[in-house]
C-alpha cells in the first residue's frame, strides 16, 4: 500500500476510535439510575354469599312435552328456593336447551326416541345459614330431573381486601427497593413506572353421597384469599 493511502487509512482508524469512545463516554454520564422491584401483598376474607347453577333435566316423547315438563319442574324449584331464602331478583336463566334422543349414535345416525330439555337457573344465597335450606328445596321441587351443576362461594365486596392487599404489595416493593438503594449508596427518588396484578383464590368444599339427601349434604365456605402482585420501579438519587 503505498505510504499517503497508509497515512489516510491509519488517520480514519484513529478518528473511528475516537468517536467511539467519545459515545460510550457521553451514555454512561446520562444514564438513569433505576431499581425495579416486584413486591407482594395477601389478605384473607371469610365468603359472604354462596352462587349455584341449578335447574332441571327431563325427557319426553315430544318437543312440546318435554319444554312444558322442564318448563313446570323449574318454576317448581324456582318457588321453593325463593320461599326458602333467595331473592327474587337473585334468581336468572342461564341455560336453556332441547335436544333430541336417539337410539343408536347420542350425536345423530340413528332413530329419534325423544326429546330431551334442560332448564337451568344461577341463584345467589347472601345468608349463608341459609344455604343447605335453599338447595334442600330446590333439590326437592326438582325431584329426580333436578340437577346441582356448580356451587361457589365468594365475598360480596371485596373492595376492602383489594385495597389492603395492594396496600401490602406496595410497601413490600418499597422496602426491598430501600435495601437496594442502600446496598448501592443511593437513596429513592420519584416512582417512575407501577404495574400490578391480582388473584383471589378461595378454598371451598362442598361433598354428598350419591344417596344422600340435601339436608345431608356438607358446605364449608372457607376462606378466600386476595393477592396483589405489584412492579415498580424507582428512580435513584
Amino acid at each position: 500500500m503505498p505510504t499517503t493511502r497508509r497515512t489516510v487509512f491509519a488517520l480514519l482508524t484513529a478518528t473511528a476510535a475516537l468517536t467511539v469512545s467519545l459515545t460510550a463516554c457521553g451514555s454512561s454520564d446520562s444514564a438513569t439510575k433505576e431499581v425495579t422491584v416486584v413486591g407482594t401483598g395477601e389478605v384473607r376474607g371469610a365468603p359472604d354469599i354462596l352462587t349455584a347453577g341449578i335447574g332441571v333435566e327431563v325427557v319426553a316423547p315430544d318437543v312440546s312435552g318435554a319444554v312444558s315438563q322442564s318448563n313446570e319442574k323449574a318454576r317448581a324449584m324456582i318457588d321453593a328456593m325463593v320461599a326458602a331464602g333467595v331473592a327474587a331478583e337473585d334468581v336468572q336463566t342461564s341455560d336453556l336447551s332441547v335436544q333430541p334422543q336417539y337410539d343408536g349414535n347420542p350425536y345423530g345416525g340413528g332413530n329419534v326416541t325423544g326429546y330431551r330439555a334442560t332448564n337451568s337457573v344461577r341463584i345467589i344465597v347472601r345468608q349463608l345459614d341459609k344455604a343447605s335450606g335453599v338447595l334442600d328445596a330446590g333439590i326437592a321441587a326438582g325431584g329426580n330431573a333436578a340437577r346441582l351443576n356448580t356451587v361457589a362461594f365468594d365475598i360480596d365486596d371485596d373492595s376492602k381486601l383489594l385495597a389492603d392487599a395492594r396496600t401490602r404489595a406496595f410497601q413490600d416493593a418499597k422496602t426491598r427497593a430501600e435495601q437496594y438503594a442502600d446496598l448501592s449508596g443511593t437513596s429513592l427518588s420519584n416512582v417512575v413506572t407501577i404495574t400490578e396484578a391480582h388473584n383471589t383464590t378461595g378454598n371451598q368444599d362442598m361433598m354428598r353421597s350419591p344417596s344422600a339427601s340435601m339436608s345431608d349434604m356438607m358446605i364449608a365456605p372457607g376462606t378466600q384469599q386476595v393477592s396483589f402482585e405489584v412492579t415498580v420501579t424507582w428512580s435513584l438519587d
